[in-house]
């Protein structure tokens, strides 16, 4: 492998979500945020407004940014979650129409692509394995990232390049849990938009990215109850 000048140490798939916030909270606590990259993708989404959270949260944690354009997603494919043509469904039992097929293996092999073309060697992606904190995603499992994950070393003929997962064996409540034990939980309560509605907070309450964080979040309250803060308050939640 040609030896490159190490420009930043890891490059994290930053959506302005909840999960990937974490990673990079995670990332920037390893690594310190001067050698960390965020790289957040617009592929034609419902709406931009986790973009620009992603982008304030780069901002207010000094982290460089940057952002790829993926709009052909929107020429090969069709979900839910990219435009307004298809409302969005989750009948019990099956993967929610939300799904993108294909879009953290592609994500990940862009972000990978740069990450070692600026010398680091790895990224972060913020996936959760748990059937029941990621919807039934596919592309969500250690598995399919270690898939991923191979050919990368191969295309870089760098055995020793990772693909950081987390989050990927956590449930949405340990995922809180691990914000709060970084002192970051009620930053990024918020400050981060997973609801694909583009609503702050709480949001919708009723698309499958918000059903999951709301129960993680309940979750984490039943058992701390002793941890007061003002987002419980706020939305008048209970312990």
């Amino acid at each position: 492998m040609t030896d490159k000048k190490i420009q930043k140490q890891a490059v994290v798939v930053h959506s302005g979500g909840m999960d990937s916030s974490i990673c990079l909270a995670l990332a920037v606590e390893k690594h310190g945020a001067e050698n960390v990259l965020s790289m957040t993708f617009t592929y034609g989404q419902r709406h931009t407004e986790e973009i620009k959270q992603a982008q304030k949260i780069c901002s207010d944690w000094g982290v460089d940014q940057i952002i790829v354009n993926l709009d052909c997603l929107q020429q090969i494919t069709e979900s839910s979650l990219i435009g307004h043509s298809l409302e969005i469904q989750h009948k019990e039992g099956e993967v929610p129409n939300t799904m993108v097929v294909g879009r953290n293996g592609l994500m990940a092999r862009v972000a990978s692509i740069h990450a070692d073309f600026l010398g680091a060697n790895s990224i972060y992606m913020g996936v959760i394995e748990l059937e029941e904190a990621n919807s039934g995603y596919r592309d969500c499992s250690r598995k399919y990232m270690d898939i991923v994950q191979a050919a990368l070393r191969l295309d870089f003929a760098n055995p020793g390049f990772e693909i950081k997962t987390p989050l990927v064996f956590m449930s949405k409540k340990q995922t809180l849990d691990a914000a709060y034990q970084m002192g970051k939980l009620e930053y990024l309560l918020e400050n981060t938009i997973s609801c694909y509605e583009g609503q702050k907070g709480y949001g919708c309450g009723e698309c499958p990215a918000c059903e999951l964080r709301n129960e993680g979040i309940q979750d984490f309250l039943d058992q701390n109850s002793d941890i007061q803060f003002s987002y419980k308050n706020k939305y008048h939640l209970s312990n």
